[in-house]
């Protein structure tokens, strides 16, 4: 099958439907949300050390876990009695940010997070990202039930390792689900130009109103977000998404700081070289990533990067050929787009320099872009 993608987005779509998993409810009357001015920020994203250095029971991590959880109310309308959404999120630190999905707090008029003892508060925004579906908001809650929970390491994850989820799904408070990781550095799908790179799947039983709750490792870390689920009738059919732990130790300061986070783009869409097209153009490996478009004053085009300038026919089936192909990236080999994208978003910043290996006209030579803020 072709693959083709923009780097930064996607290109197509997928047979089932990706639920982003947000519980929709009719919610009680709420209090008008209060103003939190506090400027005070302790950066506890750095303490990514897992609670404890060995295996705990799934008992003993719910246990301890359940305190940071909690339940994330949504009103989107004015009207008190109007549908809104229930989602989960966890203490950040004990300042009281909150973190959560960014689809479950979109276009909120109203958020309410309640605690395991049952105590609710307003919530403000104070920042997200779509394009990671991280959000961060805060609430001024008593000390005593600002329990933050610790990011684990996601780097370290494996295939087949067991893992747990806590959230809220169908608005039934405090739940817990296990599982194991069912394979990493998946390419996530949403409603915008842009997908989502480098997510975990898992079989945890995910469903709507998960989204924002932790997934924890077996010593009590945090190595991801909550985020959907792939299915064709809207509940659990055993793959499930979630944002790595190692994505939110990079956007979160930077919502709380700024409110918003800015992604590195490189302004090229393409394809994927799949066995068909390395045979056509006489490559010796199917691996790489040929360039077809390069976007207008883009960090590609200001580096010289070429795009495909005819397509050929072979056995009726369409070829763009002699663009560049993107063979590797600061030194990591490219198979398909989404080793681009996952580098991308863990290793590179707007106005960073990333270089390019790339074959053009049957030699390889290196180019260096300054990469630019990517475009809405």
């Amino acid at each position: 099958m072709d693959q083709s993608g923009i780097v930064g987005g996607v290109i197509g779509g997928v047979i089932v439907a990706i639920i982003f998993t947000v519980f929709l409810v009719v919610p009680a009357e709420f209090d008008k949300p209060k103003v939190i001015l506090n400027n005070e920020y302790v950066n506890t994203i750095e303490k990514t050390t897992p609670l404890h250095s060995k295996n705990l029971s799934l008992i003993e991590i719910f246990e301890k876990s359940e305190p940071g959880v909690v339940r994330v109310n949504v009103q989107r309308n004015e009207s008190p009695d109007a549908n809104g959404g229930v989602g989960s999120g966890f203490v950040f630190d004990k300042l009281g940010h909150i973190i959560t999905n960014a689809h479950v707090v979109n276009d909120a008029k109203k958020v309410i997070v309640t605690f395991l003892d049952g105590r609710s508060y307003n919530a403000e925004i104070i920042g997200a990202d779509e394009y990671t579906d991280i959000a961060v908001i805060k609430v001024n809650a008593d000390l005593s039930l600002l329990q933050p929970l610790l990011l684990g390491d996601s780097s370290n994850l494996k295939v087949g390792e067991q893992i747990a989820a806590i959230g809220n799904p169908f608005g039934l408070s405090g739940s817990m689900t296990s599982g194991i990781i069912s394979q990493l550095g998946r390419l996530l799908p949403t409603d915008n130009q842009y997908s989502i790179p480098d997510v975990i799947q898992t079989d945890a039983a995910i469903n709507p109103g998960n989204s924002g709750g932790p997934l924890l490792n077996m010593m009590g870390g945090i190595v991801g977000i909550n985020t959907a689920i792939q299915s064709t009738t809207g509940s659990n059919t055993g793959v499930g998404f979630a944002i790595p732990s190692q994505t939110v130790a990079k956007i979160v300061p930077t919502l709380i700081e700024k409110g918003e986070y800015e992604h590195p783009w490189i302004g090229i869409s393409g394809r994927d070289i799949d066995p068909d097209m390395a045979k056509v153009m006489e490559l010796k490996d199917a691996v790489g990533f040929l360039v077809v478009t390069v976007v207008e004053d883009s960090p590609a085009s200001k580096a010289g990067l070429i795009g495909s300038e005819k397509t050929i026919q072979v056995e009726g089936v369409s070829y763009p050929i002699g663009g560049d192909i993107i063979l590797s990236v600061d030194g990591m080999e490219v198979r398909k787009i989404d080793d681009i994208l996952i580098h991308l978003q863990r290793a590179k910043s707007v106005g960073d320099e990333m270089i390019l290996e790339i074959l053009r006209d049957g030699r390889t030579t290196n180019i260096s872009i300054i990469l630019q803020e990517r475009p809405n």
